[in-house]
């Protein structure tokens, strides 16, 4: 293959969640804050533009899905696991809580210059033809109309069995 003929491996936003995933779940065992950076940047410059914006919300739900596992572990051999696993979450999450926010940001950031304003203006595009509501016009009754006859009656299929 010629340098001009090579596509670049992209992602969908699921591989680029469990790219994520697996990066800040081997980085919980060694370092966490640094490895979910890591991750975060991994994952958002390897997705596809057009799956920006499913990717941008999940960091902190990865972050907190993969703490709350790896100290769920841990806790297994203590003496009181409820205890653990809460002293064990709060110092975590805690500790690692600048991480999360910047490993956010970047992946915003690094979305926002991909064309994640560009996605935000294709879903509000395509929820408002969606929901095309008739609304009442000025100088109309806003009164809604009654109800056919039966509609809440409940529908019979079949024939009754003796």
């Amino acid at each position: 293959m010629r340098g001009t003929d090579q596509t670049k491996l992209r992602l969908t936003a699921r591989g680029a969640i469990t790219l994520l995933l697996v990066v800040t779940l081997l980085g919980q065992i060694v370092k966490p804050g640094p490895a979910f950076v890591v991750g975060c940047v991994a994952a958002v410059l390897l997705v596809q533009p057009r799956d920006l914006l499913p990717l941008v919300v999940t960091p902190p739900l990865v972050f907190f899905a993969t703490a709350v596992f790896v100290e769920f572990v841990r806790s297994l051999k203590a003496a009181s696991m409820l205890q653990a696993l809460g002293l064990g979450l709060f110092t975590s999450l805690s500790s690692a809580a600048p991480w999360l926010f910047g490993g956010s940001a970047v992946v915003l950031g690094i979305a926002w210059w991909r064309g994640l304003p560009q996605n935000m203006r294709d879903l509000r595009e395509n929820l408002a033809t969606r929901a095309e509501v008739p609304r009442p016009r000025r100088g109309q009754d806003t009164a809604f109309d009654p109800e056919p006859e039966g509609y809440f009656e409940p529908r019979v299929y079949g024939e009754a069995r003796d």
